[in-house]
């Protein structure tokens, strides 16, 4: 059985596993995420199954666009505390096509906390579903408030590559009951498939307690050419 036709079995019975269970967060540990792109002149899809245990995370995914072709990839990350206030967290991706890549991230500190990253690949070809330089070094912080909310403001950038391509990232995640709102504003500039550019995109996202939707405009999007519209939702069961 391909990966393709095993995702696409995920997809029918998550639907039908995450409508019978409880919205409590800790009994769903699986997330399903299916995703579509509107170009220009092509559309594409990818599809993701993610699975969570405490601070780990193991995932298998499928993109494809009629310009790109397709692609399966799988992955995982975890979370180690090495202190009260010093956090690393380190994952590994691997794609059809030969791509390896990683990174190693660092949260230091808890109600007022800063960021720390670095990211390297093989720079084998690959389709980027985190719309960030993947070469790049992490720098930023973020508040945790009381009331759940969290507000965060870090800068990604192409520390390999020479492109000069900087993504800053504005976000918030702000509770609604028991529902949760989140936003994400990017202001990217750099060298690309078009010359330089620079360009705002916004993601905006709510979660449920079982189910998520989300919306983003995203020009110039992974620095090419293309100004894409995403739509993707999902299922947690």
């Amino acid at each position: 059985m391909t990966l393709r036709k095993l995702l696409m079995i995920c997809v029918l019975t998550g639907m039908g596993v995450a409508h019978a269970q409880s919205d409590d967060a800790d009994k769903h540990p699986f997330k399903l995420t299916m995703g579509y792109y509107q170009y220009a002149d092509d559309e594409g899809k990818d599809i993701n199954l993610r699975w969570q245990h405490e601070g780990s995370h193991v995932w298998v995914g499928h993109y494809e666009d009629h310009g790109f072709g397709g692609q399966d990839r799988v992955g995982a990350d975890t979370s180690v505390d090495l202190s009260d206030l010093v956090s690393v967290q380190p994952s590994l991706q691997a794609a059809t096509g030969g791509y390896v890549g990683g990174s190693l991230n660092a949260q230091i500190g808890h109600e007022w906390y800063g960021l720390l990253g670095w990211g390297r690949t093989n720079l084998k070809p690959y389709f980027n579903l985190n719309f960030d330089p993947n070469d790049a070094l992490t720098l930023g912080g973020g508040h945790q408030f009381a009331n759940g909310q969290n507000w965060s403001l870090f800068v990604i950038h192409d520390d390999r590559l020479h492109t000069g391509q900087t993504d800053w990232h504005l976000t918030a995640r702000i509770p609604v009951e028991e529902d949760r709102l989140s936003l994400d504003l990017m202001r990217k500039s750099g060298d690309s498939d078009v010359g330089y550019i620079k360009a705002w995109a916004l993601s905006v996202t709510w979660d449920f307690p079982s189910w998520f939707v989300r919306l983003a405009r995203d020009p110039k999007q992974n620095f090419s050419g293309d100004d894409a519209w995403r739509v993707s939702g999902g299922v947690r069961f």
